[in-house]
């Protein structure tokens, strides 16, 4: 069931620009009107962490110290968080991570609002931080390659033969996905193992291209892939976003739902007219919202045989 949550895509409402960077780029990287506007940052990095519990007292301190609420994620496997707060408190959370060279040059992504998107600060230990349940599947030692948006892109323009395979969830996929993408029918990620058996035996040596929104899960899905006997896995650089920030919206076919409090975007990484039910959290389209199903705050025309 989706939550209108923050995650690793993060990507907030009321955003009025938004810049992929290195950690050491901080500097030079704001136009003084954006030093006003509250700072967003997420970022992840699957990384051994055989000392976790000892890292979140020191984080936790660390986000007090610099005013930042949001969520960190902490795992044996890594870190995931997205956080926000004063550019200044932003700046001073990423210098702490300089500390520790398990997260330096970080690759974060940043927008920016002009209100507090969460209410409290919370330092989580978790046994992953993105759930897949497969002990063996471990990002931090292998990982599928990665397609930068614009090779991919090329591909497509080209015609080239290649399987494009979404990785998300089916009430994601329902917003939108790429052109001829294979949809494997999951409701969570966990499911994504199993989802595969029923990939064609022919598909395991055509050339693969996965993604996500954001391109955490695909880290995970590419070792699964390449494990199954999938010759020549590769994952979208960034994710959805990535592609859409890089090249726009071609060969995409509607918006990409997003965990925060946007709903969706479209190609633009504009805020869609895509809303979240208040009954189920499930997104609804333009078309879904005229139903007579959709009564706000009661039902929509997934939950309303459950009323």
């Amino acid at each position: 069931m989706p939550l209108a949550r923050a995650g690793a895509d993060l990507l907030h409402h009321g955003t009025i620009g938004v810049i992929n960077l290195r950690m050491n780029q901080k500097d030079n990287a704001f136009p003084r009107f954006m030093q006003e506007a509250v700072s967003n940052i997420a970022g992840y990095r699957f990384v051994e962490l055989p000392d976790r519990d000892e890292l979140r007292e020191p984080f936790r301190l660390q986000c007090q110290k610099s005013g930042l609420k949001g969520t960190i994620l902490l795992s044996h496997e890594g870190i995931n968080f997205f956080l926000a707060g004063s550019q200044d408190g932003i700046d001073q959370y990423i210098d702490f991570l300089e500390e520790d060279e398990r997260f330096s040059n970080m690759v974060l992504k940043y927008s920016y609002t002009d209100y507090q998107p969460f209410n409290r600060m919370n330092v989580r230990l978790k046994k992953e931080i993105i759930s897949m349940g497969m002990d063996n599947v471990k990002p931090a030692e292998r990982t599928g390659e990665e397609i930068t948006p614009q090779e991919f892109k090329q591909w497509l323009d080209e015609g080239k033969e290649v399987a494009v395979l979404d990785t998300r969830n089916d009430y994601e996929i329902r917003l939108g996905t790429f052109e001829n993408a294979i949809d494997l029918d999951i409701k969570s990620f966990r499911a994504f193992p199993k989802a595969i058996q029923s990939l064609p035996e022919e598909m395991k040596d055509t050339p693969v291209v996965m993604f996500c929104t954001g391109g955490i899960r695909c880290e995970k899905a590419s070792v699964v892939l390449m494990d199954a006997g999938f010759s020549n896995v590769k994952q979208l650089q960034g994710g959805i976003l990535g592609y859409f920030e890089q090249v726009g919206g071609a060969h995409w076919n509607g918006d990409c739902f997003v965990f925060d409090h946007r709903v969706a975007v479209g190609p633009d990484l504009k805020q869609s007219d895509v809303v979240q039910c208040f009954a189920c959290r499930q997104p609804l389209t333009v078309e879904e919202q005229q139903s007579s199903d959709y009564v706000i705050e009661v039902s929509c025309p997934h939950c309303i045989d459950s009323r």
